[in-house]
């Protein structure tokens, strides 16, 4: 018979684990956008938030969302983290897709906890829940893969190596690439965070379907440079570290004008 002590440690191990294996951005990348975010609110929404999350930061409330990915009473919100797009289409297709879509999936997902969070008889509970999901989900966007085809699961049957250790595209973007660095996720948004007033007021006019196309963008020139088998090391790091960080500080300045536009 397993000792129940053995067994308490085990379920631990898994809770933790899962997690981590699923993550979009994986927990540095999310807490970098959401450290960025961080430094462009305004004070009232600083202070709204704060009177939601408590001593919780966005950017560690970043994770939670992956974090109860193990439990399956919130097995409902796993497709809530990505949009599937077919690939080859132009913009203006994208955004018709867009207009019209109506599945349950992160762009339908963003409209309804921002709708959600404005509602100012929320219950607490409530508005928990929903503001630790939206700062997720908002990261999710920015992560090309989570913008993907439905076919290879965003990358994640592309299998590939990472200097020489099993892997798939998916997982290369969620975090090996921002791993890489060797930086703290406070480190990692200090290096990246440099932005004119100028270029955050032009990013933060931009309205979620701009978000997700530019992310689709980006997806289609990351499978064009890729193909099962394929062996990562430097070279693909040097070609595609500066569009990891740029969609992770576009990631932060939209999602602080997103949480300025309902707490402002």
């Amino acid at each position: 018979m397993i000792p129940k002590s053995f067994t308490k440690i085990l379920l631990l191990v898994l809770f933790f684990y899962l997690p981590l294996n699923s993550m979009a951005w994986g927990m540095l990348g999310h807490r970098i956008v959401g450290q960025i975010a961080d430094s462009y609110l305004t004070p009232k929404a600083k202070m709204a938030i704060s009177k939601i999350l408590g001593d919780e930061t966005i950017g560690m409330a970043s994770t939670w969302a992956d974090f109860i990915k193990s439990d399956s009473n919130f097995a409902y919100v796993s497709p809530w983290h990505y949009i599937n797009i077919d690939s080859g289409l132009s913009r203006q297709a994208v955004l018709k897709f867009l207009d019209k879509d109506t599945a349950v999936d992160a762009y339908t997902k963003i409209n309804f906890l921002v709708k959600q969070l404005k509602n100012k008889k929320l219950p607490h509970a409530d508005k928990v829940f929903y503001l630790r999901l939206l700062i997720h989900i908002v990261g999710d966007v920015h992560q090309p893969l989570h913008v993907g085809r439905l076919e290879d699961l965003g990358g994640n049957k592309i299998k590939v190596s990472w200097f020489f250790a099993s892997s798939n595209l998916h997982r290369v973007w969620d975090e090996q690439l921002i791993n890489f660095q060797q930086l703290s996720y406070t480190e990692y948004a200090t290096a990246i965070n440099h932005t004119t007033a100028l270029e955050r007021q032009e990013l933060q006019k931009q309205n979620i379907q701009l978000w997700i196309y530019d992310s689709y963008k980006t997806v289609e020139k990351i499978y064009a440079d890729a193909k099962s088998d394929d062996k990562f090391d430097y070279r693909y790091n040097f070609k595609f570290i500066d569009t990891v960080n740029k969609q992770l500080l576009k990631g932060g300045v939209h999602l602080a004008g997103l949480l300025n536009q309902i707490f402002g």
